[in-house]
């Protein structure tokens, strides 16, 4: 969204990452007005712990995907961003080989390393098309869960336990469900 106000850079503040940018409302007032008074809410929030880094107020309470998605907005704001989704999607295909490469190798380290970028890769791609990867992770959950429930009922209708089963049963009644919701 900074990107939209970037022409705007003869007032004060606005533009720097030490202050924060809760009301675009005000800067086409701002802009009217031309005055070098800074409205409160665009004020520093705190004078005496200037930012270091654009980066700065995300949680690090929010778990790691949807601090992934803060970060990748946060660098974004100011053009740290792929030009299209091609540029992120060729970026999960890299980062999909290296994961492959770091398997081939068996090198624990390295796999660890590759499946986090992997992740990020995705957090990034959910950001541009405006889904929260944590909203589409909590559906994939819950679907996952759905399913696998009508697996354990299907057997259990049917006397069996897992160990009475076999993968290839298994998958089966996983797609059949997959039909019936």
């Amino acid at each position: 969204m900074l990107k939209k106000f970037q022409h705007d850079r003869d007032i004060p503040g606005v533009l720097g990452f030490d202050y924060e940018l809760r009301d675009l409302e005000a800067l086409p007032k701002m802009k009217k007005k031309k005055e070098g008074v800074v409205p409160h809410r665009l004020m520093r929030k705190n004078l005496k712990k200037e930012r270091r880094s654009i980066l700065e107020g995300t949680s690090r309470d929010s778990s790691s995907l949807s601090r992934a998605y803060q970060l990748t907005q946060k660098a974004s704001r100011v053009g740290f961003d792929w030009p299209n989704i091609e540029g992120v999607l060729n970026k999960l295909e890299e980062e999909m080989k290296e994961f492959r490469e770091a398997l081939s190798l068996r090198d624990r380290r390295r796999i660890r390393e590759e499946i986090g970028d992997l992740l990020f890769v995705i957090a990034n791609v959910s950001r541009i098309l405006r889904i929260h990867p944590e909203e589409a992770l909590k559906k994939a959950l819950a679907k996952f869960v759905s399913r696998f429930h009508y697996i354990e009922i299907s057997l259990h209708k049917e006397g069996k336990s897992f160990s009475q089963s076999n993968l290839i049963e298994m998958d089966r009644l996983w797609e059949e469900s997959k039909k019936k919701r």
